[in-house]
């Protein structure tokens, strides 16, 4: 299913633009593709000062795994 998307303009410092396109020649992607993720990261670590999904899921996973060190170490 295609994602939706609008246009609009904007203005960038011409460094930052040239490390944006060259960043994502390099990796394959198109510009919009870098941008997208980008603002994407930086929403996600300014909403409400809660920790990143990633942050959480190194958690829930180091939890599983040493979950017996953590009680040893507690104790």
């Amino acid at each position: 299913m295609a994602t939706t998307r609008e246009k609009f303009s904007s203005q960038l410092d011409p460094e930052l633009l040239l490390k944006a396109r060259t960043l994502a020649q390099e990796q394959g992607r198109q510009l919009q593709s870098l941008l997208e993720d980008a603002l994407s990261e930086y929403f996600e670590r300014h909403q409400d000062q809660r920790p990143r999904q990633h942050v959480l899921d190194a958690y829930s996973l180091s939890l599983e795994e040493f979950d017996e060190l953590y009680k040893q170490l507690a104790k």
